[in-house]
């Protein structure tokens, strides 16, 4: 939860006293003895052992590492690694960067070749003495010139949380913390909202200088550079003093929208201001877990069709109250397209293909498109894919230009095209407004940063027949019984994205009502009208 640099600690934390349960207050030595599998005394490759270690291997070679980490031996550490190199950098880093000057290791049962460890180290800064405690494990390989058994090394040894590139540092925070607080004052803190965690972190490091508080002294994780995860603070030495940060969450939309998506093992919301493009609020289940409400990237499914409609209404190639086919199949690309359940529609209109979610209806479409139609229209008209400067990491949606069968696909929310509910809140707030307007979870007044704009607004006539097209999905097609009692000027659109392995298809929902829109998806959860329609809904009825 901060901000910071990254690079040198991988790998450090833990060195073993297995038996004696030690620790070492030893210096880095290294220089020190090259003993194991990094030592000058290989075998020959004749003589090399194969196949997976021992359980007497693991069990010594665990215990020699995590001893020789604990006593401050880096050489001999990192030799008994498959890259010496990497745990060299790491282990000394862990040390001089985050300062740990003790280090006492136990270990737990092994399982198979993988030994668990605790740690119970000691930050040591200026006149600050702090213990740090926390569980990591390790895995025992054979390497394969060698044939000895040593630590397959990883970043995540030192700590469960390091990965590639991270470092583990120790001093002043390179960004002071904040006060987060909702568009009424309101203080938004981990604590009370969970699933903000990582949103309040990625707040604080890009505006914690500016919000005006002071910076303490932390450990902390410090991300590799490029990567979409904030930094983390593990422990504060020294409180720093925070400033206040307003946002534009809604606290008490935030907390339905935390209660809706909880009642699901794997659910994410957004809901956005379609007359602002603010941010109101956005929740995900687990609230621990990746920000899928924000840098999601998923198929999305028949969501999708609001964009295709309005591509397909722009170009003359349907309207509302018009005929439309919806055959059982379609044939394009080399590629047999049905509907769910094989059904048609005969003598349909374009609406009804709409409300029912004909698949057949949009595909039939694809050879009057060019391969950048539907494309232009999703960057042009609904700001898809144009870089969003939301205030925190999000991923801005993509759909790209194919051709034959994936441009098909494309139609229906499959082939490339990615969205997370973020985007498809937004997809709804255009298609209520005919405006879009970039999400937005900070003031753009606070840093100055330029908000991404459409090149063009939707049509006056094509607004028109989508917002219709919405309103009768969510009164008489297939968003209707999320949609039941909802009252006021609403629409909405269901979705389910299939996806290769997985059993269930990801379930979709997009909608608007009045000055609200919202958009979720569940993973895994099936048809989004029985999934994320419930969710959305609830977000919809609460605002």
């Amino acid at each position: 939860m901060r901000s910071g640099a990254r690079a040198a600690i991988a790998g450090a934390l833990f060195a073993a006293m297995i038996g004696t349960a030690g620790c070492g207050g030893g210096q880095d030595d290294a220089s020190g003895g090259s003993g194991g599998a990094g030592g000058d005394d290989k075998p020959s490759l004749k003589s090399a052992k194969t196949g997976p270690p021992s359980a007497a291997e693991v069990k010594h070679t665990s215990k020699e590492f995590l001893a020789a980490w604990s006593a401050g031996s880096t050489a001999k550490a990192a030799a008994l690694t498959d890259d010496s190199k990497a745990a060299t950098t790491a282990l000394s880093g862990y040390r001089k960067k985050a300062h740990i000057d003790k280090v006492a290791l136990t270990p737990g049962r092994p399982s198979g070749r993988t030994v668990p460890f605790s740690v119970n180290a000691r930050i040591s800064y200026g006149s600050r003495k702090v213990p740090l405690t926390y569980d990591s494990s390790l895995t025992v390989t054979r390497d394969s010139d060698s044939g000895q058994a040593v630590v397959d090394w990883k970043p995540s040894v030192v700590h469960p949380k390091l990965g590639t590139g991270d470092t583990l540092k120790t001093g002043e925070a390179d960004a002071p913390p904040i006060k987060a607080v909702d568009r009424e004052g309101v203080e938004l803190s981990a604590a009370d909202h969970p699933t903000l965690k990582t949103v309040l972190a990625g707040l604080r490091e890009r505006y914690g200088k500016k919000a005006g508080g002071t910076a303490g002294v932390e450990t902390w994780i410090a991300r590799a550079k490029g990567s979409k995860s904030p930094d983390e603070t593990l422990k504060v030495l020294s409180k720093g003093t925070p400033g206040t940060l307003r946002t534009t969450i809604d606290a008490g939309l935030q907390r339905t929208a935390e209660q809706a998506v909880s009642k699901r093992s794997k659910a994410s919301v957004v809901a956005v201001k379609p007359s602002t493009g603010e941010i109101l609020a956005l929740a995900n289940s687990p609230a621990n877990g990746f920000n899928t409400a924000l840098q999601g990237s998923y198929a999305p499914g028949s969501t999708m069709k609001v964009i295709t409609s309005a591509t397909l209404i722009d170009k003359g190639l349907a309207a509302y109250g018009k005929p439309h086919p919806c055959p059982k199949y379609f044939p394009y690309g080399g590629w047999k397209f049905q509907n769910d359940d094989k059904f048609e529609i005969k003598g349909g209109t374009f609406e009804q293909s709409f409300a029912r979610s004909c698949n057949t209806a949009f595909i039939s479409q694809a050879p009057k498109l060019k391969d950048g139609d539907l494309s232009k229209e999703a960057r042009d008209i609904f700001g898809i894919g144009l870089n969003w400067q939301t205030g925190v990491p999000s991923f801005d949606g993509a759909v790209p230009t194919e051709s034959g069968a994936s441009k098909a696909a494309a139609l229906i929310g499959q082939g490339g095209v990615r969205m997370n509910p973020l985007n498809m809140a937004s997809v709804s707030a255009t298609a209520s407004t005919g405006v879009f307007r970039q999400p937005y979870l900070v003031s753009p007044s606070l840093d100055d940063r330029t908000l991404a704009k459409a090149a063009g607004t939707m049509k006056s006539g094509t607004r028109e027949q989508l917002r219709k097209l919405m309103h009768l999905t969510a009164t008489s097609g297939t968003a209707a019984e999320a949609m039941s009692g909802m009252t006021g000027d609403f629409g909405a659109k269901t979705g389910s994205a299939e996806v290769d392995g997985q059993k269930q298809p990801n379930g979709w929902f997009t909608a608007y009502r009045g000055d609200l829109a919202a958009a979720g998806v569940v993973p895994e959860g099936g048809h989004g009208g029985d999934t994320a329609g419930p969710i959305v809904a609830s977000v919809l009825r609460a605002g």
